[in-house]
C-alpha cells in the first residue's frame, strides 16, 4: 500500500513561557557579536555555535530545548509570520539587535523540531586599506556613471569589496545609492550620501519587481546584486546607459572571460547589440580570490584581476576580441590594471601568501612558476 505524504511540518502548539524565548534569543544574538562571528546556528536539544572565522564554535550555556526553540520563533515573529512558518516549515526574516546590528535569520525545522540560521550584518565597513584592496578601486567608484561588475564565486569577498567602494562615495558625494539585496549584508549609514537598501522578499516582492521600480527611485548610483539572468543584466546595462553608476556581481573565472559569461545569458541574435552597450558603458570589472595568508593578524587576503574599459579595451569589445584582453590587461599597469598572475606574485613578493598557495590558485601555473623563480 503506499501512502501519500502530506507535509505538515508543524502540527502541534509547543513553547515555555510567553515572553521567555526573546530576551535568550537575543542573548545568542549578543554573543555573536561579542566574538566577532559572521553566523549563529541553533539546533534543538544543542548548545548554539558560532561561526569565527570560519570555523564553528560551541556558545558555553545552556542546551536550546526543542520547547524553548518553538517559544523563540513565537516571541521573535509575529502571528502571521508565525503562521507562514507552521505550514511552510521554514521561514527567513530580518532582525534588528540594534541600530548598528542587523541579522538575516532563516528559521527552519529538521527532523521535526526548530532549527535557526543568522548572519550577522553589520555596518562596520571596511577600508580598502583594511581590505587589501588598490586605491584604483577607489578613482572607479568615482566615476560618473557606467556598469562596474565584480566576478568570483560564492565567498570570494566581492560584496565587502563592493560594499567598501559604496562606502568610499558615500563619504565623498552628494548623491542617493539605492540598493537591491537578497540579502542586505551590511548597514550604510548616511554621510554625504543619501542610502535606501531595499531586501528582496522584505521590502520588495522579488529582484524583478524591484529592478522595473528603480528608475521611479531617483538613483544615482544603484547596486543590483548578483546579475544572474537575463533581465537582471539588462536593467543594469540600461540603467548605466542613461547615465547611472551601477554596481553587479557575476560569476566568472576571469575579468576578462566575464565578457563569455554575459553574452550567455542572451540570445544569439542580441549579443552583438550587447557588446556595443558593454564597449560603451562598462567602467570596469574586477575579479578577485581570497587566499590565506601567511600572516596571523591577517586571515584572507585578495588576489586581483582588474580590467578598466580605456579606449583600447573598448576598441577590442566592438571588435569582438575579447580574448585578446589578458594581454592589454598585462601591458597597462601604469593605467591601474593588473592580471592575475601578476597580483600573485605581488602577494608572493610581500611575503602574504605562499608560494605553494599562489600555485593553487592559479589557472595558469606554468606562466607562474617561472615568474615566481627566484623567490622562495
Amino acid at each position: 500500500m503506499i501512502q501519500e505524504l502530506i507535509a505538515d511540518p508543524v502540527h502541534h502548539d509547543r513553547g515555555t513561557r510567553p515572553g521567555e524565548g526573546k530576551p535568550i534569543f537575543m542573548s545568542y544574538l549578543e554573543a555573536a557579536i561579542k566574538h566577532a562571528a559572521s553566523d549563529l546556528i541553533i539546533k534543538s536539544e544543542h548548545h548554539p555555535r558560532i561561526r569565527v572565522r570560519g570555523t564553528l564554535r560551541t556558545l558555553q550555556t545552556d542546551l536550546c530545548t526543542t520547547d524553548l526553540m518553538f517559544q523563540i520563533a513565537k516571541d521573535v515573529l509575529d502571528e502571521r509570520q508565525y503562521a507562514h512558518f507552521q505550514k511552510h516549515g521554514s521561514y527567513d526574516f530580518a532582525y534588528d539587535f540594534d541600530e548598528n546590528h542587523r541579522f538575516r535569520v532563516n528559521l527552519f525545522m529538521a527532523r521535526g523540531k526548530p532549527s535557526l540560521a543568522a548572519r550577522l550584518i553589520t555596518s562596520d565597513i571596511k577600508t580598502f586599506e583594511s581590505l587589501h584592496l588598490p586605491q584604483i578601486l577607489g578613482d572607479i567608484s568615482m566615476s560618473a556613471q557606467g556598469l562596474i561588475l565584480f566576478s568570483g564565486v560564492t565567498g570570494s569577498g566581492k560584496s565587502t569589496s563592493i560594499a567598501s567602494m559604496l562606502q568610499y562615495v558615500n563619504e565623498r558625494k552628494r548623491v542617493h545609492i539605492v540598493t537591491i539585496e537578497d540579502p542586505i549584508e551590511y548597514i550604510f549609514k548616511d554621510d554625504k550620501a543619501t542610502i535606501n537598501q531595499r531586501e528582496v522578499g522584505i521590502d520588495c516582492v522579488n529582484f524583478n519587481e524591484a529592478l522595473r521600480a528603480l528608475v521611479r527611485e531617483n538613483p544615482d548610483v544603484v547596486l543590483v546584486g548578483e546579475m544572474r539572468d537575463y533581465e537582471t543584466f539588462e536593467a543594469a546595462i540600461r540603467a548605466a546607459e542613461t547615465g547611472h553608476l551601477v554596481f553587479g556581481t557575476i560569476h566568472a573565472s576571469s575579468a576578462w572571460q566575464t565578457f563569455g559569461r554575459i553574452y550567455d545569458l542572451f540570445p544569439p541574435d542580441e549579443r552583438e547589440q550587447i557588446r556595443k552597450l558593454l564597449a560603451y558603458n562598462l567602467r570596469a570589472i574586477i575579479y578577485q580570490k581570497l587566499l590565506p595568508t601567511l600572516r596571523p593578524e591577517i586571515a584572507r587576503i585578495p588576489a586581483l584581476e582588474i580590467l578598466i574599459n580605456t579606449p583600447i579595451v573598448q576598441k577590442y569589445v566592438l571588435e569582438g576580441r575579447e580574448g585578446e584582453l589578458l594581454e592589454i590587461i598585462k601591458r597597462s599597469r601604469e593605467e591601474g590594471m593588473i592580471d592575475f598572475t601578476s597580483s600573485l606574485v605581488d602577494l608572493v613578493e610581500k611575503e602574504y601568501i605562499h608560494h605553494r598557495v599562489a600555485m593553487e590558485a592559479t589557472p595558469k601555473p606554468e606562466e607562474l612558476k617561472m615568474r615566481l623563480k627566484g623567490i622562495q
